[in-house]
């Protein structure tokens, strides 16, 4: 796990913060998992899983890898789409 900013934010003797999910299954069926919790870090135990993640509108696909572990699931989940600014030309 990697030492960065995401996992100062919490106090070490209370652990990452993890809502119950169901993993079993999810590797047993190789289903995705699908979530409201954008605030649910990611463990080591996640890797290898598909994930449905809640953005407010969508549930947006997202295949956990090793780069993953200590992040939180919202962060690969964004809300907002880029701005596109474009001109419509009137003939």
């Amino acid at each position: 796990m990697r030492l960065s900013l995401v996992a100062l934010g919490r106090s070490a003797w209370k652990g990452p913060f993890v809502v119950p999910l169901p993993i079993a299954e999810a590797k047993k069926n190789g289903t995705p998992i699908r979530t409201n919790a954008r605030s649910c870090t990611i463990l080591p135990q996640f890797v290898g899983l598909k994930f449905q993640v809640h953005n407010g509108k969508d549930y947006v696909h997202i295949n956990i890898t090793e780069d993953m572990v200590g992040s939180k699931l919202g962060e690969f989940s964004h809300t907002r789409k880029r701005f596109k600014y474009t001109q419509t030309k009137n003939k």
